[in-house]
């Protein structure tokens, strides 16, 4: 294709490019060139992708009407490439938190996590005026130790409306496995334990669901697939599965995702589309929506995702609940399947900030063994207040990015984060952030390298057994080359100095976390999946430094459009410092609670007892 080479862009140095609001570099609005297509038209699409004769050349012209060609392929830069987002520890002299020693359990963990909640008289005082709250893991555990209701009973409740939930006329497609026979176990040696007194910890009896593609016993990991388990046998539960269960909690079975991970909306062609709660015809989005489903609807406290490309703070900004990606390796990959070996990280969705800390306790540190001690890092914990919070933050904001949304994504985002700054007098400090467009293609096509030299390992025999949008997904995956992958990751080096500049400014950036709501599941995408990359780049509009950069970020629900959808904002920080993203997603909690609303589809695990 030499013939029609595209002329690409010459990147400037760093050190060049001005990041203040006066900047005059151009902001670049996604430039997806694809119709949506679901059932005759994707198979036909597909067909023609695959086709040695077409493929090629409409690969090639994809490519380049996306602009693959122009801002990564042909692109000059002289930046070298950085393959792993891997960061050195910096202490960061987070404030109002509390230090973990290392060496620690994760009953340890969880205990000091539990020191760092609001009192109790704070909550109660807090909540007064809340017209809906989700119940908690503190809330759970309180039931069970004053024997006002057992860890069984709240898994026969539990296995109850999941079971409804999987019928007409809901088919919400929350799992993909789930045992009754394994829960109940489970239910009946934590409800021992707390006869005895002897509970493990605040998370003993708590149901936590897990995306299926996360090693979790007595289940294979499918991946959302139908034939993974016949090639990989799960033989042990994944690292951070491994350390909630030794604190106790009832693991209920694998959540439903987009099939490899390798779409938006959470539409599975196999097992059904996850469906949001506070709509059952609008998407819960991907690829963990399972997991964001099921704690929005009540199932669960809290669930674990995994983030390649907002895969975790997507879902969980569509379904009102929080979602939490730490910094890349802050909980290891064991036991996680290697689709996107340097994006994809362990997450946590959760129904609140609280929840969503104690999770991250009880997950998060090296593997000791695997490690050696000159890089092992410190784990701060924000000490939690509705009282005070931590002062003279600055945030920082990039207007034309954050506008770069639906209407009113954009004023319920702005609104809030007007609210933010006037209660605690926190500031935002305008800037630029530099080719947001090319650094999504490069994450576009380093996730997509990564997952199609995972699927190549299994060779084609499975190519027919995969969804019709997850064959479209892999024979674009399969259409880059390593000259453009080493070009992505040169563009990763760039961003990632760029952040750093950032972020010797400010403590966060400050965004929208998607910038469209849930938007409708259509009939035609239930057989064969759909290809919507427009309603998808807007997904991911905000998601891709977290990623691409292994930044750690949370978003936090703070309204709903004029169809009662929900909308999040997203809080993304320096390495290492989750303590204060934390914070900051607990204060902005705090200030929307008011304002939260019951999902239309909700159970009530703890009603009346």
């Amino acid at each position: 294709m030499a013939l029609f080479k595209t002329r690409g862009v010459v990147y400037k140095p760093v050190k060049d490019v001005n990041l203040a609001s006066d900047s005059t570099e151009v902001y670049l609005q996604a430039n997806v060139k694809a119709p949506r297509m679901t059932g005759i038209l994707v198979k036909i699409f597909t067909w023609f992708l695959e086709s040695r004769i077409f493929g090629t050349l409409l690969l090639y012209i994809l490519k380049g009407n996306n602009l693959i060609h122009t801002l990564i392929t042909n692109a000059e830069l002289e930046e070298s490439p950085l393959y792993v987002p891997a960061h050195h520890f910096e202490d960061h002299k987070e404030q109002e938190v509390k230090s973990l020693d290392s060496g620690l359990t994760p009953q340890e963990q969880v205990q000091l996590a539990i020191e760092c909640l609001p009192t109790s008289s704070e909550k109660t005082k807090n909540e007064e005026n809340t017209s809906f709250s989700r119940w908690t893991i503190m809330d759970y555990y309180k039931a069970y130790s004053s024997e006002a209701i057992t860890p069984r009973a709240v898994a026969e409740r539990f296995i109850a409306a999941v079971d409804e939930s999987l019928k007409p006329p809901l088919s919400m497609g929350f799992f993909i496995n789930y045992s009754p026979e394994d829960i109940r176990r489970q239910a009946d040696e934590s409800t021992l334990r707390y006869q005895k007194g002897e509970p493990i910890s605040v998370l003993d009896g708590i149901p936590v669901a897990v995306k299926d593609e996360i090693d979790c016993l007595p289940y294979p990991t499918t991946g959302g697939t139908k034939w993974l388990q016949k090639e990989r046998s799960c033989i042990d539960d994944a690292c951070c599965v491994k350390r909630l269960r030794l604190c106790g909690a009832i693991l209920v079975g694998k959540t439903n995702m987009h099939e490899l991970g390798v779409g938006t909306s959470g539409i599975n062609p196999h097992y059904g589309a996850a469906r949001n709660p506070y709509d059952a015809n609008k998407i819960a989005g991907g690829s963990s929506g399972g997991s964001a489903a099921v704690v929005s609807a009540g199932l669960c406290p809290v669930a674990l995702g995994v983030d390649g490309g907002g895969s975790v703070r997507m879902p969980a900004a569509l379904c009102g609940v929080v979602g939490l990606k730490p910094t890349f390796d802050r909980v290891p990959h064991f036991g996680v399947l290697p689709l996107n070996w340097t994006v994809g990280m362990v997450g946590i969705l959760a129904g609140t900030v609280e929840d969503a800390l104690i999770t991250y306790a009880a997950i998060s540190g090296e593997i000791p063994s695997e490690q050696p001690s000159s890089i092992l890092t410190k784990i701060n914990l924000p000490l939690l207040s509705f009282s005070k919070s931590i002062r003279d933050i600055k945030l920082a904001k990039y207007d034309k990015w954050f506008d770069d949304c639906s209407d009113e994504v954009r004023l319920c985002c702005t609104q809030a984060l007007t609210e933010l700054q006037d209660y605690y007098g926190w500031k935002t400090i305008d800037v630029t952030l530099p080719d947001i467009e090319a650094m999504r293609l490069a994450h576009y096509l380093t996730i997509g390298s990564e997952c199609s030299t995972w699927f190549d390992s299994f060779g084609e025999k499975h190519v027919a057994e995969l969804g019709w949008d997850a064959r479209v997904a892999l024979s674009i995956y399969g259409a880059f080359s390593s000259k453009e992958y080493i070009k992505a990751q040169k563009l990763r080096n760039r961003q990632a100095k760029f952040h750093k500049k950032i972020f010797a400014e400010a403590d966060v950036i400050v965004s929208p976390t998607t910038g469209v709501t849930a938007y409708s599941i259509q009939d035609d995408a239930l057989q064969t999946g759909e290809l919507d990359y427009v309603n998808g780049a807007a997904l991911v509009r905000y998601s891709i430094s977290g990623n691409f950069l292994g930044l750690p970020a949370v978003t936090v629900a703070v309204g709903y459009d004029k169809l009662g959808l929900p909308i999040g904002l997203q809080f993304i920080g320096r390495p290492w410092a989750e303590a204060t993203l934390i914070h900051l997603a607990f204060s902005m909690q705090t200030i929307c609670l008011s304002k939260y609303r019951k999902p239309k589809i909700f159970y009530d695990l703890l009603r009346k007892y």
